[in-house]
């Protein structure tokens, strides 16, 4: 059997726009509920993805 080589999933690399962006904070805000931190992460991935690091 071979060896399945794998990635971690970095959701920055798949925000393209703007439009991207505010939907993906959106899902974000829906899940997070009262977890501050994940939506500080959310927030975070963004600025990756817009190249601030």
């Amino acid at each position: 059997m071979g060896t399945i080589k794998l990635r971690k999933w970095d959701s920055a690399e798949h925000l393209k726009t703007d439009e991207d962006m505010v939907l993906y904070l959106e899902a974000c805000l829906e899940e997070a509920g009262d977890d501050a931190a994940f939506i500080a992460k959310a927030l975070g991935t963004i600025a990756r993805a817009k190249g601030m690091t």
